[in-house]
């Protein structure tokens, strides 16, 4: 079934895209409102959860990674959110459209590169691409493209396929248990309809409340996790080699 929410003329994944956007500028706002060294309600609560991202940067990039915290940060609590919203009934996660999962690669994949060319200039960021010598040049370029290029058709199929599945799988489970499945036989007036209907019914909401929902939950955190701790590795590559050209040429300079 459609939406509960709709708007004509506006794609579904669109329109939750926009609610995920209000629903973290609103709590920013409320973060940030009033301001103060003891933080309390949304500003402690945003402070934990930044506070979170910038342990793991440190892990993973290193204190120089803490520059690209708005990108890495507004990447992760969007797809978490957006995970979340499909789980809702009656409402549609952007996260399950391929197109909103794309878009989100595609900011990561030229991101990245444009840290590393900032950092190392073009010319040296290109020669990454070539192995370290010379003469394997024809062969780590075809590779090295292959690589990079496959970077955002990987965090895209990723986490569409993650969310559409478990979306498909609860709408599977919700028209089963709804008055044309198990919940409707229950409800038909025959014995054998209440007793199996009955007993059906609640096992599938018992399985669904107790298992799949909480099941969902993790899965929703853990793709966000993941499409953000990719996005840390590629930015660490790109300044690993600017260190690594810094180094090199160190001595020279002084």
């Amino acid at each position: 079934h459609p939406p509960i929410l709709h708007l004509p003329q506006v794609w579904d994944h669109v329109l939750y895209t926009w609610i995920v956007m209000l629903v973290l500028i609103g709590v920013a706002i409320a973060a940030t409102r009033k301001l103060s060294l003891v933080p309390r309600g949304a500003q402690n609560f945003v402070e934990v959860v930044l506070e979170q991202f910038i342990q793991l940067i440190d892990d993973v990039i290193g204190p120089q990674g803490r520059a690209y915290l708005p990108l890495i940060a507004t990447l992760g609590l969007f797809i978490l959110l957006g995970n979340l919203l499909g789980l809702v009934p009656g409402m549609n996660g952007p996260t399950t459209n391929l197109n909103t999962t794309a878009a989100c690669a595609v900011v990561v994949f030229f991101a990245y590169h444009y840290i590393g060319i900032r950092k190392q200039g073009l010319g040296h960021y290109l020669k990454h691409f070539m192995g370290p010598v010379p003469a394997l040049a024809p062969l780590m370029i075809p590779i090295e493209l292959i690589s990079h290029l496959a970077r955002p058709l990987s965090l895209t199929l990723r986490l569409f396929g993650n969310m559409f599945g478990g979306h498909v799988l609860l709408a599977i489970i919700f028209f089963l248990m709804g008055l044309d499945g198990l919940i409707g036989w229950a409800l038909s007036g025959s014995a054998i309809g209440a007793v199996v209907g009955g007993i059906g019914g609640v096992v599938m909401v018992v399985f669904t409340v107790g298992f799949l929902y909480p099941l969902k939950i993790l899965v929703s955190f853990l793709q966000a996790f993941v499409f953000v701790m990719l996005t840390m590795l590629y930015i660490a590559g790109a300044i690993e080699h600017a260190e690594h050209h810094g180094g090199e040429h160190a001595p020279a300079h002084h």
